[in-house]
């Protein structure tokens, strides 16, 4: 249970929905005992009543008697339906409370995690996959829940109404009462027995669920590469391999469930028929009533469930533990990159890396290797360099999505940790590599960045872009709604428009990270020519493997396995007749025969 204490804070928050449903169990509970006492009042008045009336029958005091017990059988009729529709408006209140603060806590606890998701740091979700962190918020919360829900009121149930049935029964006979109860133990124990086992082959349910949404996921997030290499048949392979092992544990569940609810009305119907034979010899003997029988007979059907309730209450906290360990083991990861000083200022854009070497901490691989370099406020650098060179480490350590293993990166003559981080980032405009556009109108995803910028903004990055054109030739233009990741769009249409995103905010230091590798060189050099005139007065960062985009750039650097091993500018780096001038003479190569034909 100590893996629960964390929602010991929402169950104070709620607190009073919780006293609440309390109180409103007791008074239930307090109108489902009662009509067994009228039962047997009821049972005892007819039959005395009845005999009585066998003593005059067919005399007027015969005929008055039986008025009488009609009437008294009405009021004891009408008696119990009072009591059971009081009974049943409190459980309409402990619902009402218990219940609804079960689904404000699961509110609360679904935002908990996604804020720490959305806190944890990018090597966090280079650890884990998608589909893991699905379910931890969707089905492992659900578990919690019922452990609030349900688990709590339930388990406050029995200890309220346990105590007032045994009360009442003591009341009777103790005797019959030690025999009415006899198989509630065993019962109880069998069903949490019973319980672990569902509870272990529910987990491998869980398991199997998580396996088969992380492949469902993966194939419609590839689906463009599964058709091109012609994989659907493997991949509905893949997915009949998951379903029949979630199918095979499913069934095995379910086998257990079948033996589950015949021991339960087994072990109730020993105990009625043990209440009806000790009784019977008791009434026989002169020590209690008919009614009696009857009002234990309700009395053990009472306890059945809360008893029966006991182990399934135990398999719920069971499973919410293990969810809640789940849960806790993301929302006790600490996100190390944090801000020193909280910095907040406008920045001009001077750029330092002072002896910057960074190793992947999940992978361990050493993507930078004592790289320094400078750029004034209003410069702009290209970093070229082929795959796996690190260029776009440099870009994940200026946005500070990781932090240097060794060295610094400054940002006007401030080290890079002292800056409060979403400060930082709102004043930096990023084209990723691996682009991603949202479920959402054009318009909206351009305009992701910056909310409150104007529709002119929009059409001013998208022409910047050179993205308008394509846009206002849709049906619906700006309007017009992108599928998942932007599947609407080709790849070009896919870049440009998340370069539009990068400048509608106006920054202070622009990061283009490969962000022309998809558009052909004629609409590069148009971008190239707007994007021109945009770099003016803001620090730009040109990250790519194309020498054609590192042009425009005043300072240009050459990445390989992670070490700077040129730099300078286009002239001079040309002039050197080193990588560069080998890089740019192979792509001049290859545009031109691409022109030809």
């Amino acid at each position: 249970m100590k893996e629960l204490r964390h929602l010991n804070k929402y169950l104070f928050k709620y607190k009073h929905l919780l006293i609440l449903g309390f109180i409103f169990l007791v008074i239930s509970n307090y109108f489902a005992v009662w009509p067994a006492k009228v039962v047997r009042y009821a049972i005892d008045y007819v039959t005395d009543s009845f005999a009585l009336y066998r003593l005059f029958e067919g005399g007027t005091l015969g005929t008055d008697l039986f008025d009488q017990l009609e009437m008294g059988v009405l009021v004891l009729g009408a008696l119990m339906i009072l009591m059971a529709l009081l009974r049943g408006f409190f459980l309409f209140l402990v619902r009402q409370t218990i219940i609804v603060m079960s689904r404000k806590i699961e509110f609360d606890l679904k935002n908990e995690i996604f804020e720490q998701y959305q806190n944890l740091p990018l090597s966090f979700y280079r650890r884990n996959n998608t589909g893991d962190l699905m379910n931890r918020i969707s089905e492992d919360v659900s578990r919690v829940r019922m452990y609030l829900g349900p688990g709590i009121m339930y388990g406050i149930n029995l200890l309220v109404l346990f105590p007032l049935v045994i009360y009442q029964m003591l009341r009777v006979n103790p005797e019959l009462t030690f025999y009415a109860l006899l198989p509630l133990p065993v019962l109880s124990i069998s069903i949490y027995f019973v319980n672990n086992i569902i509870n272990k082959r529910s987990e491998k349910i869980q398991e199997s669920l998580s396996d088969l949404s992380t492949g469902v996921q993966e194939a419609f997030s590839g689906i463009r590469v599964l058709k091109a290499f012609v994989r659907e048949a493997d991949s509905t392979q893949q997915f009949e391999n998951a379903s029949e092992t979630y199918k095979y544990r499913s069934l095995r569940l379910t086998f257990v469930n079948a033996l589950f609810f015949p021991l339960i009305m087994a072990l109730i119907g020993l105990s009625v028929i043990l209440t009806i034979y000790i009784g019977g010899n008791k009434v026989i003997n002169g020590e209690i009533t008919y009614g009696n029988i009857a009002e234990f007979v309700i009395y053990v059907n009472m306890l059945t469930w809360p008893v029966t309730a006991l182990g399934w209450i135990t398999s719920i906290n069971q499973r919410a533990a293990a969810s809640q360990k789940r849960i806790n083991e993301f929302l006790k990861e600490k996100n190390d990159i944090q801000s020193t000083d909280d910095l907040k200022k406008d920045i001009a854009g001077d750029l330092i890396f002072d002896n910057v070497s960074f190793t992947y901490p999940d992978s361990g691989i050493e993507a930078l290797k004592n790289v320094s370099f400078d750029v004034k406020a209003g410069q702009s650098i290209a970093i070229i360099g082929t795959t796996g060179s690190g260029k776009s480490t440099i870009a994940n350590l200026m946005l500070r999505l990781y932090d240097t293993t060794e060295g610094t990166v400054s940002v006007d003559d401030n080290d890079i940790k002292k800056y409060d981080i979403p400060n930082l980032r709102s004043q930096m405009g990023y084209v990723p590599q691996d682009l991603f556009l949202f479920s959402d109108s054009i318009r909206n995803n351009i305009a992701f960045g910056n909310s409150n910028i104007s529709e002119d903004e929009v059409f001013k990055a998208a022409k910047d872009a050179d993205l308008y054109d394509n846009i206002i030739d849709f049906p619906k233009g700006f309007e017009t709604m992108l599928g998942e990741r932007g599947i609407t769009l080709s790849g070009g249409q896919k870049q440009r428009t998340s370069i539009a995103r990068a400048i509608v905010r106006n920054p202070n230091i622009l990061i283009l990270d490969d962000a022309l590798s998809a558009v052909d060189t004629n609409t590069e050099n148009t971008i190239l020519n707007s994007l021109s005139s945009l770099m003016k007065g803001r620090t730009t960062v040109i990250i790519s493997h194309r020498v054609s985009s590192a042009k425009l750039a005043d300072k240009i650097i050459v990445l390989d396995e992670g070490r700077i091993i040129e730099q300078g500018t286009n002239e001079s780096l040309l002039a050197k007749d080193g990588v560069y001038k080998e890089l740019y003479e192979k792509q001049l190569k290859q545009e031109e025969s691409s022109e030809i034909q």
